[in-house]
């Protein structure tokens, strides 16, 4: 299968007792899942905090940016609360992993709301699905809503112990259009589009981990083992 061979195996599943000596901070920007991510995190024994104060999230040892909601509204917050500076600083200096909505914001701009200009952590775009998307002849759904798997590009520490067979769980109406370089794994819906993008310590997925049963634990716990690792 196209793509295996960048699934990891591992030989053992992650103990939650080495989970002990860092913590995540789960950036809150009033774009909802924030405590759906922790719940997961706290599945896993790793511990985890819920702040948008800048101040606080520089003494994590990792970031995680989660989100549902709109392009315009989360931007809106984020600049008017000086979020969006606090994160363009942190994200260069502390392993950085979108999810969703906060995958797509990392990107220069999106289709939604007329046009939004994003963060631009990472070259590339958000596009709009479009309204005739169809596969084989059926026309489907928009937004994308339910389990798909991943075709991985490249190697990345956040595939380690995955299987090609692995489901995750996706909502959205945009997906990513990142520079192709930086796509790491692609998903079908019609078309294919990117799933995981980034580069070692700045992370983007457009599905939802927290959701996602086993495997969506078992990324979140690699994110995770890559902020212990020394500098």
């Amino acid at each position: 299968m196209e793509g295996e061979a960048f699934f990891q195996p591992v030989l053992t599943e992650p103990d939650p007792r080495d989970y002990t000596a860092s913590m995540l901070a789960i950036i809150d920007y009033q774009a909802g899942n924030q405590t759906s991510v922790r719940r997961a995190l706290s599945a896993l024994g790793i511990s985890a905090f819920i702040t948008g104060d800048p101040e606080r999230l520089a003494t994590a040892e990792g970031l995680i940016f989660p989100g549902v909601g709109a392009a315009g509204q989360a931007m809106g917050h984020l600049k008017a609360t000086g979020l969006d500076r606090a994160i363009l600083d942190l994200a260069r200096r502390r392993p950085f992993l979108g999810i969703c909505l906060g995958c797509q914001i990392m990107l220069e701009d999106s289709d939604e709301d007329g046009g939004v200009t994003t963060l631009g952590l990472f070259p590339g775009h958000n596009r709009r699905f479009d309204r005739n998307l169809a596969e084989g002849g059926r026309p489907l759904r928009i937004p994308h809503m339910g389990w798909n798997t991943l075709r991985p590009l490249k190697p990345s520490p956040l595939f380690e112990g995955l299987r090609p067979d692995d489901q995750f769980y996706f909502v959205h109406s945009y997906y990513p259009q990142p520079e192709s370089e930086g796509v790491l794994a692609l998903t079908e819906y019609g078309t294919p589009f990117a799933s995981v993008f980034g580069r070692d310590g700045l992370w983007a997925v457009q599905f939802h981990p927290e959701k996602s049963g086993p495997p969506g634990l078992r990324l979140l716990a690699n994110f995770y083992g890559y902020c212990q690792r020394p500098l």
